[in-house]
């Protein structure tokens, strides 16, 4: 059986484009569920901002069904047009893989 894959994805949108991104951003895991390209866990959502510049951005953490549903999500036509919708409200992206560390405490 596939594993899910963990993905912390951050967004820096343009300045003044955050609530009109937040909008499209709470619209995003429905698209992926519906395509059937995550895991059942609902995302986790965060508002930041940087403590010194007070910049602010978002950070979303979701598991991908398993290792292939990225690729599929960019050959998904109802996923590609939301990421359209968000690209030009967007200055960057940062997209990491989570994975477990063991620490004993």
């Amino acid at each position: 059986m596939a594993r899910p894959v963990k993905v912390l994805l951050t967004y820096f949108p343009l300045k003044g484009k955050e609530t009109a991104f937040l909008r499209i951003l709470k619209r995003h895991w429905s698209a992926l569920r519906k395509a059937r390209l995550v895991a059942v866990e609902r995302p986790r959502i965060w508002r930041a901002s940087d403590k010194g510049t007070r910049r602010e951005y978002f950070v979303e953490m979701f598991a991908w069904r398993d290792r292939e549903a990225p690729h599929e999500a960019h050959e998904t036509p109802e996923v590609v047009a939301l990421w359209r919708e968000m690209e030009p409200l967007l200055e960057s992206v940062d997209v990491g893989v989570l994975e477990p560390v063991k620490v004993r405490f």
